[in-house]
């Protein structure tokens, strides 16, 4: 499932969408969505639309000229499908949009959306309240869209010894079958001692049964600087990680730095939470 905004579609988080759905023979649910009750707020407010008694009525020119331009990018969406021989069907969610997204995710295996996703005229960073909102309360796993789209070379998992890493690495791991080719690299986060031997050897033996090439990485201390001077310096991969909002690993995605990483790290990045 991929979440778009109805009037400006991502073409790189589609062409990724598109990518997953090839690899995985899957069918994309394009999500497009409005928030008309923000928009009668402006109204009510005198923001250029007409005003009758407790209604008001939408300016016909901006009505129709919104429509066309969510009516074009449907069209965009099916026809950049159809061309790389992907299956897809089109949702029209008009409200809430996080709440919308949210309800959705109930019913996805995946959902796709951009970090800058947002419906409000302020800017609220990366990534946006609605984002965040959405990583914390979705019932499925969450990819943030890479920013540009090449190829995945490598597979980052992020772990930090809870059981929210491990499920995220799982559930990466039975979604995406085909990645098993790929280069892994197992990046230990921790703030005191790394995984005891025997967990190591646990860990090893999983991951060692469903990839072939596959490298450890310990950063102790300031876990998380170093994750993100390790980041930043990627190309090409795919970075997985547990929990948002849930464990104390992910309370640093609370923090400014994390944010930034979200915003300067434009790779893809799989969250998942129990």
């Amino acid at each position: 499932m991929l979440a778009l905004d109805g009037t400006h579609l991502n073409s790189h988080a589609l062409d990724f969408a598109c990518w997953l759905g090839t690899l995985t023979g899957s069918k994309i649910t394009g999500v497009f969505l409005t928030d008309s009750a923000a928009e009668q707020r402006l109204a009510i407010a005198g923001k250029g639309n007409v005003l009758y008694g407790d209604g008001w009525v939408y300016k016909c020119s901006k009505a129709d000229r919104k429509k066309g331009i969510i009516e074009k990018n449907i069209s965009i969406f099916k026809a950049t499908c159809e061309k790389n021989g992907n299956r897809c069907n089109v949702h029209n969610d008009d409200g809430d949009p996080a709440k919308e997204i949210i309800i959705e995710s109930r019913y996805a295996d995946i959902l796709i959306i951009e970090a800058g996703t947002c419906f409000s005229k302020k800017f609220d960073g990366i990534p946006t309240g609605l984002v965040k909102k959405v990583l914390t309360e979705a019932e499925c796993p969450v990819i943030i869209a890479p920013e540009t789209f090449d190829a995945i070379d490598e597979i980052i998992f992020t772990y930090d010894g809870s059981k929210s890493s491990m499920f995220a690495i799982k559930q990466f791991c039975y979604l995406f079958p085909a990645l098993d080719d790929k280069k892994v690299s197992l990046v230990q986060v921790v703030e005191d001692d790394p995984a005891t031997e025997d967990e190591r050897q646990r860990l090893s033996q999983w991951l060692s049964s469903h990839y072939s090439s596959i490298g450890y990485i310990s950063l102790l201390g300031d876990a998380e600087n170093e994750l993100v001077t390790l980041l930043v310096k990627k190309k090409n991969v795919f970075v997985v990680m547990g929990a948002y909002g849930r464990n104390s690993f992910s309370q640093y995605f609370k923090h400014s730095r994390a944010e930034c990483l979200i915003e300067t790290v434009s790779q893809a990045m799989f969250i998942a939470h129990r």
